[in-house]
């Protein structure tokens, strides 16, 4: 008998559904209509600064939640607010443009848009950044938010900004007023899905996480000719090729070991034929760090040595390398303490400590830091959240690590269920946490 009622109660325990979470349940309430809507934005991207289209739809969904909503700050931004009562102001991000990539991933609903590049280059446009899994996870927190409103106190900032991939979105929202017309959030939150972490995990760190990202162009000058009487000529060709060797001691002998920094000269462009010496070469970088001053220190080593160079070459101060640094600076993106350690805590309580990881800085760029920047006194946080199918990251795993396509690549396609549902989960929570009465 003893051995029954053990069994039995087992059995009962078993068969009891999980206790009811309210967030968790509005979440998987919402799903099946977010996924309709992912669906939608994937098949329709659009680049940077044109997120018209994107950007209805987005204002769309905002307004029917009950949200007061103003399109066009700072381009195509949008921006959501929906205040309830006193409290704080929290401000929660998404972006939304594609990029000029043409999508291979073979999905049913994949993107055969086309357009233009500034530079008037026809391409293929996708999410291969995954902003639609952005989007429609904000969607479904700015959802669950409107229908939770007895569980918080305060105003919440929806803002889905344009032009991430090209570091003009931020910034533009900022300059359009955003603070003085919306109000100054205490906290902005964002996430990023991960091509590097298996769907639905959650990756968080304190610090820096994304690098600042400058674009450098370095023309190099000389003087043309022959390409069989190279006497009566300064190539330019040699002279930037001696540029490219030299930058490499940047990182490698004059920064400090123990900081990150990366200079990728990415493109070098010069001549027509064979046997022309041009007049002038052009080389295409990318220059990152974590730090003002390592950054401050690679782009005045960058100057140094182009010029270096050309004296050595022999070339008058007339015909010194111009160097321009693009205007599209991106800073480095801080997840501020003790904000960063509260979600980490909050997440490993709802999640469990197998879905909630700490994560290493990565060198690439995001915007978002612009949020904190423009008044360090706001808390900041954007953390990730693991899009890699789950028979893909054991597969990779299998074989090393490899195999897995990276974000921006033409065949990137997360497990968008896993990243949208984890993603609007995580925020509504953090956003109850912040506005709790």
């Amino acid at each position: 008998m003893k051995h029954f009622l053990i069994a039995a109660a087992s059995s009962l325990a078993f068969a009891l559904p999980a206790a009811a979470d309210p967030v968790r349940d509005a979440t998987a309430k919402e799903l099946p209509s977010l996924m309709a809507l992912y669906r939608e934005l994937h098949a329709a991207p659009e680049l940077s600064q044109h997120e018209v289209k994107t950007a209805a739809r987005m204002a769309a969904e905002a307004r029917k939640a009950g949200y007061a909503v103003t399109e066009k700050v700072g381009g195509t931004g949008v921006v959501a607010v929906m205040k309830n009562g006193e409290g704080p102001t929290i401000l929660i991000r998404a972006d939304m443009d594609g990029l000029p990539v043409t999508e291979e991933t073979g999905l049913p609903f994949a993107s055969k848009v086309r357009g233009k590049t500034p530079e008037g280059v026809e391409t293929g446009i996708m999410h291969a950044c995954a902003h639609d899994t952005h989007m429609t996870a904000w969607v479904g927190t700015l959802r669950n938010l409107a229908a939770m409103k007895d569980k918080w106190k305060g105003t919440i900032v929806m803002v889905a900004q344009p032009a991430e991939e090209n570091s003009a979105g931020a910034i533009a929202m900022l300059n359009d007023g955003l603070y003085a017309r919306f109000g100054k959030p205490s906290h902005a939150i964002a996430f990023h899905n991960s091509a590097a972490l298996p769907a639905g995990t959650i990756g968080i760190r304190s610090g820096p996480t994304f690098a600042s990202v400058d674009s450098v162009d370095i023309a190099v000058k000389g003087v043309g000719g022959h390409g069989a009487y190279p006497a009566t000529t300064k190539d330019p060709i040699v002279l930037g090729a001696r540029i490219v060797s030299a930058l490499q001691t940047l990182v490698s002998r004059e920064i400090d070991p123990l900081e990150s920094a990366v200079v990728t000269v990415g493109s070098f462009q010069g001549g027509t034929r064979h046997n022309i010496i041009p007049e002038q070469a052009l080389l295409l970088l990318t220059v990152r760090a974590y730090t003002p001053e390592v950054r401050k220190q690679l782009l005045d080593g960058i100057a140094r040595i182009a010029r270096g160079e050309a004296i050595a070459a022999g070339l008058p101060d007339a015909q010194m390398p111009v160097v321009t640094i693009r205007e599209n600076f991106t800073p480095p993106t801080v997840s501020t303490d003790p904000f960063a350690g509260e979600l980490k805590t909050l997440f490993t309580a709802r999640f469990g400590k197998d879905r909630v990881t700490d994560i290493a800085p990565t060198m690439a760029g995001e915007d978002f830091g612009r949020y904190h920047i423009a008044d360090p006194s706001i808390q900041s946080v954007i953390y990730w959240v693991g899009g890699v199918p789950q028979d893909k990251w054991d597969a990779a795993k299998a074989s090393g690590g490899k195999g897995l396509p990276s974000l921006h690549s033409s065949k990137w396609a997360p497990d968008a269920e896993k990243v949208i549902g984890t993603a609007a989960e995580a925020m509504t929570a953090a956003a109850l946490d912040l506005l709790k009465p």
